[in-house]
């Protein structure tokens, strides 16, 4: 039941394997996924990553038979959990979730500490710790709010319900909205654009729009602008007409 990793050209692709039960996630699953992201961190031939499951369904959840585990039980499961969609979040580079069919619970989870969201029509979401008498991580809680508002969020958490493509994107849960046939371009094509932009700037806007912003960052993401020829080549690349050719890196 693996995590099944593809880098082509600047992107990353991540897709969640476990098709017998709909790629939900098992506690080996959830344990890997900070290390990947780390891997994937460090090289910098990768620019943009993207999440996404095999075949029709994007994550239907953590695996429930991890929480009748004596050797995992939920507290240990929801905590790896917990864990993986905090590394996914503070992951350093564009990330964007291509999703199909259902994305519920733990695979809302992990969607919505992606910075973007794309989504075939047809895909159904769902937050149901409320079905399994769950307390969800404050730390999600707070993510969903983020994304959807206050009102969303606990209709989502309070009913344990799903809902349909039209209201993830009228709400915010998703950013765009696809024939399922043209998912996989729209996904391809925007991962380039995004791989073509200053990673300078997206990854200071990711700590940037993020809540509890250090300040101390701020001057850390001024002394990185200072210690870079990327605002020189983008402007330079504007005036000449040309596509720009950004050089910063994670360091």
């Amino acid at each position: 039941m693996p995590l099944l990793l593809d880098v082509t050209g600047s992107t990353a692709t991540i897709t969640i394997s476990n098709p017998a039960k709909r790629n939900a996630m098992s506690l080996d699953m959830w344990r890997d996924l900070p290390g990947l992201l780390d891997s994937l961190a460090a090289d910098p031939a990768v620019r943009v990553l993207v999440l996404t499951g095999a075949g029709d369904t994007f994550c239907a959840g953590a695996d429930i038979t991890d929480l009748r585990d004596p050797a995992a039980g939920s507290a240990l499961a929801q905590g790896a959990a917990v864990e993986a969609e905090e590394a996914l979040a503070a992951f350093p580079k564009p990330t964007l979730a291509a999703i199909r069919g259902f994305c519920v619970g733990g695979g809302c989870q992990l969607a919505a500490a992606c910075d973007l969201r794309f989504a075939a029509e047809g895909s159904r979401f769902g937050v149901t710790p409320a079905r399994l008498g769950i307390v969800y991580p404050a730390s999600s809680t707070r993510r969903l709010v983020g994304l959807v508002g206050p009102a969303t969020a606990k209709y989502l958490l309070f009913s344990a319900e799903f809902v349909g493509h039209e209201r993830a994107l009228r709400t915010g849960l998703v950013d765009e909205v696809l024939p399922d046939d043209a998912l996989g371009k729209r996904v391809e094509e925007f991962a380039g654009v995004l791989a073509s932009r200053s990673l300078l700037t997206q990854a200071a806007a990711k700590e940037f729009t993020a809540p509890d912003l250090d300040p101390a960052r701020v001057e850390h993401w001024a002394r990185q602008a200072d210690g870079t020829d990327d605002t020189a080549e983008g402007v330079a690349a504007f005036l000449e007409r040309r596509q720009a050719r950004f050089t910063w890196t994670v360091r």
